[in-house]
């Protein structure tokens, strides 16, 4: 007999729904990108910017944001680098395999506000995941958007995500895309240098512009500034935070940032609110 409903609400937040791999493609060295499917009953809908729990059975639990397009409502997709006992283990498993999901957590991308203003998105290595539903969302309803840049750093060639797709979005006449490396080989020919280097010669109305920025905190905090210093207030620049999240619903403390729990009220975070918060070295 199946759970009241009441009920049910309120023990999937902190119980793990098994999901099946059913789609596994490497995208560079050391990031894989999943899809999966719900074995029985399905967490609601995620959103652009939300991030899930996703459990490797036997070995732990790891925030993991969306890099699906949530506009089609299909499979829950995760980009995930190998980087700790968790991720390389999920990023291990095969076609079949089980993973726990919790969520979905966290707020999303603000494509409402953004709507009929020039919309630009920052993305820093793994950074491009989170981003990614965000432009999947304005390319599916391009009409309610004027100007859309994206811009794209990576460490390396061989380190950039998505090199299909980016090369798909750069061929559009009503999508702006820059990409850019720390370092690169001899027989690459596109631009070398910081992410940030991008964002003076972007175009885009500063007057009606809304920033999405993603990546590492470095990154985001020169990228956020030298949006602000184009022109685009602090309040229009949006940036999305990562820390350590055990619980997801903003009872374990893990997360904290000074005033405010990450899971709870993040992961996206305006500008003017954690600005002064990431100035504090080691907060």
């Amino acid at each position: 007999m199946q759970a009241p409903e009441t009920v049910v609400a309120s023990v999937v937040p902190m119980t793990p729904l098994p999901y099946s791999i059913t789609r596994k493609r490497r995208e560079n060295v050391g990031s894989w990108t999943l899809e999966l499917q719900p074995v029985g009953e399905a967490i609601e809908q995620i959103q652009p910017g939300q991030f899930t729990m996703l459990y490797s059975f036997g070995v732990g639990e790891v925030p993991i944001s969306t890099s699906g397009d949530t506009t089609k409502g299909e499979s829950l997709v995760h980009t995930i680098r190998a980087a700790g006992a968790v991720t390389r283990r999920i990023c291990a498993l095969g076609l079949g395999d089980l993973v726990g999901v919790r969520g979905p957590f966290g707020n999303t991308w603000p494509l409402d506000e953004a709507r009929g203003r020039d919309l630009v998105l920052v993305a820093g290595g793994v950074g491009l995941a989170p981003v990614r539903p965000a432009l999947y969302h304005v390319l599916a309803h391009r009409s309610d958007y004027e100007r859309v840049v994206l811009l794209v750093g990576g460490r390396s060639p061989d380190d950039l995500l998505f090199r299909n797709e980016l090369e798909r979005w750069r061929s559009r006449f009503d999508l702006s895309v820059d990409v850019t490396v720390d370092v690169a080989d001899p027989a690459y020919r596109g631009r070398v240098g910081v992410v940030t280097k991008l964002i003076p010669r972007a175009p885009y109305d500063p007057d009606t512009a809304v920033a999405f920025v993603c990546g590492p905190e470095a990154m985001m905090w020169y990228a956020a500034k030298a949006l602000v210093e184009s022109g685009i207030p602090r309040e229009q620049v949006f940036v999305s935070l990562e820390r350590t999240m055990r619980c997801g619903i903003g009872l374990c403390g893990h997360c904290q940032l000074g005033p405010t729990l990450v899971c709870r009220d993040g992961p996206v975070y305006t500008w003017s609110q954690v600005e002064r918060l990431l100035a504090v070295e080691e907060l």
